[in-house]
């Protein structure tokens, strides 16, 4: 890109990121690090290809001055780690909302493809999920127990190995991204194909509701972070695939670093979704209100996280904004 369209599509940023700077307006921290990112990618853009170029030492000066900054509110600041979790991811999610939207609908169509092919044939449930497993299930729903394979193992470990292997599904999925997106499309339809087979074969068994009032305890947000990580893994390849006026590496670089804001966003839900399945869904006699309430509570926190507070911080803002 030429210089001059560079400064074009880019300088009236600049100066409103400039008059904050150096205005003794109290900025948000979670906005000044986007600020600071920001300029911080439009500078190693600069420093690549104007070298030499007055705009080089300009934004060089103003991202000095957003670190100065961040440094300065830091001091004086609360938790970080609270800051994130709680305003500066979810204002950054907002952005790449329509990264979980696809990664949703991509998920949905083969999990309905993963049901109507077991409808087809019942036998496909053992190709997904193995003749062991199959057959292990059978026997619990003829004594009377069908979702007795939660009760197997106690709670501490079952915690610890269903935690442990959630992150790693959803980092395969998220990392899988540097794939042209095709690892994470992958591990999607793998997880997705697996839900749909194993929730018509309990269907076709009777036991629909039994399976999911108990699946679903956990399986509500263990479910939606493998989707979240779908849309970090897809938000990576964009890097890839849509780089934009930056160059390949340099876009691929930005994205796979929102891409991992995205899967530490999940890590309390990891946690909570262990929980869930090592102390809780082992526990089929709970009343059937008792179970809905957990389902329904676990869907309104994601849609919460993920959707509501994005929109309702973006919306703060743009308002902060026009308050100026």
């Amino acid at each position: 890109m030429r210089e001059v369209v560079f400064v074009k599509k880019n300088k009236e940023k600049w100066v409103s990121y400039e008059n904050l700077l150096t205005s003794n307006i109290k900025i948000n921290p979670d906005d000044l690090t986007v600020m600071y990112l920001d300029l911080t990618d439009d500078l190693a853009y600069a420093s690549t290809y104007y070298p030499e170029s007055k705009l080089t030492a300009y934004l060089n000066e103003l991202a000095g001055m957003a670190h100065r900054k961040i440094y300065k509110t830091k001091k004086t600041s609360g938790s970080a780690i609270k800051r994130f979790y709680l305003h500066g991811f979810p204002l950054m999610f907002y952005s790449y909302r329509k990264y979980l939207l696809f990664s949703f609908l991509v998920f949905l169509l083969f999990a309905a493809i993963g049901w109507f092919s077991t409808m087809q044939n019942l036998d496909f449930a053992r190709w997904i999920m193995g003749n062991a497993y199959v057959d292990m299930t059978l026997e619990n729903i003829k004594n009377g127990d069908p979702m007795a394979v939660y009760k197997q193992a106690n709670e501490i470990d079952m915690f610890l190995g269903i935690t442990i292997n959630n992150i790693k599904v959803a980092l395969y999925t998220f990392m899988m991204g540097i794939l042209l997106g095709l690892g994470t499309l992958f591990y999607i339809m793998r997880n997705a194909i697996m839900l749909g087979t194993f929730q018509y074969f309990f269907l076709k068994q009777g036991v629909f509701w039994e399976s999911v009032r108990t699946i679903w305890i956990h399986g509500t947000i263990e479910i939606s972070v493998i989707i979240v990580a779908g849309a970090a893994g897809f938000i990576m390849a964009s890097g890839i695939l849509m780089p934009g006026t930056y160059t390949r590496l340099h876009a691929f670089s930005q994205k796979a670093r929102v891409g991992l804001k995205v899967m530490i966003s999940t890590i309390p839900f990891f946690i909570i979704a262990g929980f869930f399945e090592g102390f809780v869904t082992r526990h089929t006699e709970m009343p059937d209100w008792l179970a809905v309430l957990i389902i329904i509570s676990s869907l309104g926190l994601i849609l919460y996280y993920y959707v509501i507070l994005p929109n309702i911080l973006f919306k703060e803002s743009q308002n902060n904004k026009l308050l100026q």
